[in-house]
């Protein structure tokens, strides 16, 4: 997998570098091979992502292990049935409003290739889930979010999630990854029963 075509020109379209130095962007300081405009979203620019997505998502999932509560009885069934092994482990934290990554690189990424929805209502973070407060008595959310969790558990960890996970985004987009349809429709199948 030497190139991948997702995003032809620029990941920020309308920006224009030569290799070298950072530019300074309305994310931060990006360096300019990832603005290239004549580049491919490239795996050396998948690579440059992984790390970063990884710390991210490992200090989110810490700090929703230190606020969050623990899942209810009934949602630990559910939790159960969509084949999470730990469900125990699991955290759910409210926020009004899903966080975003704040480092320049990631946060270009996040807001150029679109691999959530524009407010998403939940994220989760391997054992960590973030819900949207507005949303949190939505049982087809939690499940689909716990779906994830198992998915999480099933591939090995943050890292190879995200690295299946971010591919799958990027190359069949948000709706269409096969890691999102499948928590679509095991949330369904569940729900349904």
């Amino acid at each position: 997998m030497s190139f991948v075509t997702v995003v032809r020109g620029s990941l920020l379209p309308g920006l224009s570098h030569r290799k070298g130095a950072a530019r300074s962007t309305r994310y931060g300081q990006v360096p300019a091979w990832f603005l290239d405009v004549d580049q491919q979203f490239s795996q050396e620019k998948f690579e440059t992502l992984l790390p970063l997505a990884a710390e991210w998502a490992a200090e989110q999932e810490q700090r929703i292990l230190r606020e969050g509560v623990p899942l209810s009885e009934h949602e630990i069934a559910d939790a159960k049935a969509v084949g999470v092994r730990d469900p125990e482990r699991v955290r759910l934290l409210q926020v009004e409003a899903i966080p975003a990554p704040a480092n320049p690189i990631l946060k270009a990424a996040y807001d150029t290739i679109n691999f959530l929805p524009v407010k998403p209502r939940g994220l989760t973070l391997r054992y960590g889930i973030f819900v949207r407060s507005d949303c949190r008595q939505d049982r087809h959310l939690l499940l689909h979010e716990l779906v994830h969790t198992a998915q999480y558990e099933r591939l090995g960890g943050i890292v190879a999630f995200l690295r299946k996970y971010l591919f799958e985004c990027a190359t069949a987009g948000y709706g269409a990854a096969p890691l999102e349809e499948e928590a679509t429709a095991v949330a369904q199948r569940v729900q349904s029963s």
